[in-house]
């Protein structure tokens, strides 16, 4: 989860305060590459992704978006 946190977050986090997308497919594709990325670490494949991210001690990335919008207001 570390190689995650340190090279991919930031990458899909870019700019969220600025640039957060407003369409829902674009939503969803961006969650996508964490529940991907989550699924393929080991053992983690047949868990939900809300059960993976509880595992992880992990957000989705649509609920630090939300934080993010509210502190930076």
């Amino acid at each position: 989860m570390n190689a995650f946190i340190t090279f991919v977050r930031p990458i899909l986090e870019y700019c969220s305060v600025v640039r957060s997308p407003a369409f829902t497919k674009d939503l969803v594709r961006i969650e996508a590459a964490q529940r991907r990325f989550t699924k393929r670490l080991s053992g983690f494949s047949k868990l939900s992704y809300d059960e993976r991210l509880a595992s992880l001690n992990c957000e989705s990335l649509y609920s630090r978006r939300v934080k993010c919008d509210y502190t930076a207001r």
